[in-house]
């Protein structure tokens, strides 16, 4: 069986028949949050439901990066190769210092505290920018069940400690990355838990001043939902998906898809060249080489 399907001609200069979908890690409940750390030759990812974070590295295996890790979820690096994280069960963001200690971010708005961060990206500025739905105070499987507070919001902290609600219309907003150039913020909205009453990505332009204007939908994944994504050196975007990995155009348009055995979560580049998309999905995290850098 085919592990990708060509949509579009460009896709199959993307893929490599000779390199595979492989299972680099399995046994857990709900992988997410994929970062790869090139300096230390390993990748961090999260597994939601049982409390813990995970480091994989290549030709040796996974061991136990943080545990308990505050039921965390999405996960980034800062300008400086901090760790940057997404706790639900702090209902906070967090950065891990070169020492090892726990700096906190965020973790309140206007005196209300946060939801569930999701997912996180840091700007060229160092501005971090997270997305907060109500996953993982809804149920105790990602977290505590606990009162929302406060709307499912897209926030900006700035390097002065300083946090801004700059998207407060979507339903349930997940996965965010940036364009190359930064001029373009992708924000998948999978709506809220239980309805799923609204699955798209929608596309942002962001001034110089790092305001944003527009939000038009540029692309409904289909079958499932797009949860975490990011975007190769030219701008197309690797997206989650039910059935695998889906690459979209910089204007919308599916250009291929790369099949997964499981529902997938979220991706990242890494890789000595990172040529190579990293895919956490349901119980198992992937690898798999492209003809693509990320960014």
């Amino acid at each position: 069986m085919a592990f990708f399907e060509v949509v579009d001609p460009i896709f199959a200069t993307y893929v490599l028949g000779n390199a595979p979908v492989k299972e680099i890690a399995s046994g857990f409940d709900w992988v997410e949050g994929p970062v790869w750390f090139g300096d230390l030759n390993c990748l961090i990812f999260s597994d939601i439901p049982n409390n813990r974070m995970y480091r994989w590295i290549p030709d040796v295996g996974t061991s136990v990066f943080r545990s308990p890790s505050n039921f965390s979820n999405g996960n980034t690096r800062d300008r400086q190769g901090r760790l940057v994280t997404c706790e639900h069960g702090g209902r906070r963001v967090t950065r891990t210092e070169i020492d090892g200690s726990i700096t906190v971010i965020a973790d309140s708005f206007e005196g209300k505290r946060l939801n569930s961060p999701n997912d996180v990206i840091v700007a060229s500025d160092g501005a971090i920018w997270f997305s907060d739905p109500h996953y993982g105070i809804s149920m105790d499987y990602e977290g505590t069940k606990s009162e929302q507070e406060l709307p499912c919001n897209v926030y900006r902290v700035d390097p002065d400690g300083s946090i801004k609600a700059v998207l407060t219309d979507f339903n349930g907003p997940n996965g965010l990355c940036f364009s190359p150039d930064e001029k373009r913020l992708y924000v998948a909205d999978t709506g809220r838990i239980f309805t799923q009453d609204t699955r798209h990505i929608r596309v942002f332009d962001v001034g110089s001043d790092w305001s944003l204007s527009g939000g038009d939908v540029i692309h409904a994944i289909a079958p499932g939902c797009a949860d975490g994504m990011r975007v190769d050196q030219d701008g197309n975007l690797w997206s989650s998906a039910g059935d695998g990995v889906h690459c979209i155009a910089p204007d919308g348009r599916l250009l291929g898809k790369i099949f997964v055995p499981q529902t997938v979560s979220n991706v990242c580049f890494g890789g000595r060249h990172k040529h190579v998309l990293f895919i956490t999905a349901s119980t198992s995290v992937y690898s798999i080489a492209l003809n693509r850098r990320g960014c």
